[in-house]
Order: structure tokens, then sequence, then C-alpha cells
């Protein structure tokens, strides 16, 4: 099982103001110091059919943002997403088309494409989420080492990223049970999913069925 790291292994990113941010970025992981600069200069171009919620946030059609969420500058939310009461949008965020930003979820530094769910009390910081991906309730990106040293991707070889901050990368179609924790630089490979109550850590290949790390499964196609 080849465990992929790569941009272009991992996404495919169809959604038009972010294909420079990725095609640009060798390892997804490249793109997390550059979001806020990107993100601001977005909001100050301006994107066709978004328009200003606040100083420094811009939204797309359809977006249901209920009056308890938060959301700080610069963030960019895509057209029929929903964010949903108590959710905090802590800046440096851009989402693609039709995702769930859930209750009480929180959300810093990070990208999502279309069609992402983190629907209950989730915390994604530093991260990249794709297509469909889906996130079980509570289940969280830890983002920072307990050391405090830079984290390092643990694949079929190191990488060593020099960043100190970097939380879940999950690939198109990954979905993560319930209660789940990403430790700092996991990545899921496209269409894996993960059992609830799983600690994850690692590159984790794609089309697999993950129901603790020393068990991983491909998955059967019917």
């Amino acid at each position: 099982m080849d465990k992929l790291v790569k941009t272009v292994d991992l996404f495919d990113c169809q959604v038009p103001y972010l294909k420079e941010l990725f095609a640009e970025a060798e390892y997804p992981w490249e793109m997390l110091p550059k979001l806020k600069g990107f993100i601001a200069a977005l909001v100050e171009k301006g994107i066709p059919g978004y328009t200003k919620y606040s100083d420094g946030v811009l939204v797309g059609e359809n977006v249901k943002i209920y009056p308890t969420a938060t959301i700080e500058a610069p963030a960019i939310i895509g057209s029929g997403t929903e964010v949903r009461p108590g959710a905090f949008i802590r800046g440096s965020v851009i989402t693609g088309e039709n995702c769930v930003i859930g209750n009480s979820s929180e959300l810093k530094n990070c990208v999502l494409l279309d069609r992402v769910q983190v629907p209950h009390y989730n915390y994604v910081g530093d991260s990249v989420l794709g297509n469909r991906a889906h996130m079980g309730a509570g289940s969280i990106c830890s983002n920072l080492k307990s050391d405090g040293k830079a984290v390092v991707i643990h694949g079929d070889e190191n990488i060593e990223t020099g960043l100190r901050k970097i939380g879940g990368i999950l690939a198109d179609g990954a979905d993560v049970g319930c209660g789940c924790v990403l430790n700092p630089g996991t990545v899921i490979g496209k269409n894996t999913s993960v059992y609830p109550l799983t600690a994850l850590r690692g590159v984790i290949p794609g089309g697999c069925i993950v129901k603790s790390m020393e068990t991983i499964v491909v998955r059967k196609v019917l």
C-alpha cells in the first residue's frame, strides 16, 4: 500500500479560486503558511458572485450563517455552505461549496474543498480537507506536538516540514469516525474510512478501512 503524500495524489481541486494555491504546493502542508495572505488578497480582489459579510470576510451565494456563529477575518465561505450555531471560525479559513461547519466546531488556518463536513464539535486547525471529507462528531485535528518541535510526516520516508503546526491532511473522500484524534501531521488517503475512537498518526494509504493503527485493511471493491 503506497503512502502517498503529494498534493496531486490526494486532491482534485476544482474550486476556481483555490486551483492556483493547490497547483503551487508540492505537499499540502506547504499551503498553510501562505493562507492568511492568500485569503486576504482574494478578499481585496473579490470573487464573482461573492459578497462582503463583514470586514475581511466574503461569502458565496446561498450561504447560511446562524446568528451565534463567529467568523473572524480573513475568511471566504463557499456558496451553499452552512455555518451552524456556535461555530468559531478563527481566521485564515477558506472553503469550497456546500460545506457544513457544525455546531461548536472550531476552525483556524485551514482549507476545505467542496462538500466537506465538520458537523459536530470538531477542531480543525492548520489542516487541509479534500472533497467530501467527513469528520465524525468530536473528532479533532491536533496541530501541535507536546514538545513543540516541528512536525515530521511519517510516510514511506520521513519528511521534515519545518512547521510547528500541522493538523490533519484528509484526502478526497476520507471519512473519520466519531471521537478520533489525528495527531499532528496525520495524512489520510483518498476514500479511506476510520473506525470511531481511533488515535491516528503517520500516513494512512488510500482505499482502506482503519479499524485501528494495527489493523488497516484494503477496502473491497464491489
